[in-house]
């Protein structure tokens, strides 16, 4: 776990609210668009509800996948996206301990 990156990762407001949509996404999108989420959200959809373009949506994602925040499993053409709760829990555990 790199508490560093995480904290970047977690500075931009667009990517904890990406964070807060991968944790209960049907609050956000419907189970007709994107299915029953047992993949993930597609990383079409989050760019729908992010309302920036597809590149910094990429980088945005790209940013939580590199601090470990989020997972991206490919199907096909398309990327799903899901949260790695086991580093979020780790990271909620470290904040608890040190600060």
């Amino acid at each position: 776990m790199d508490i560093d990156l995480i904290f970047k990762a977690l500075a931009n407001p667009t990517r904890r609210q990406i964070l807060e949509w991968l944790k209960s996404p049907e609050r956000f999108l419907s189970v007709e668009e994107c299915g029953d989420f047992k993949r993930g959200v597609c990383a079409g959809q989050i760019e729908k509800l992010g309302k920036v373009s597809q590149s910094t949506m990429s980088n945005h994602l790209s940013v939580l996948q590199q601090a470990g925040l989020i997972q991206a499993q490919k199907y096909g053409q398309w990327s799903y996206f899901s949260r790695n709760e086991i580093l979020i829990q780790q990271y909620i555990d470290y904040l608890k301990s040190t600060l």
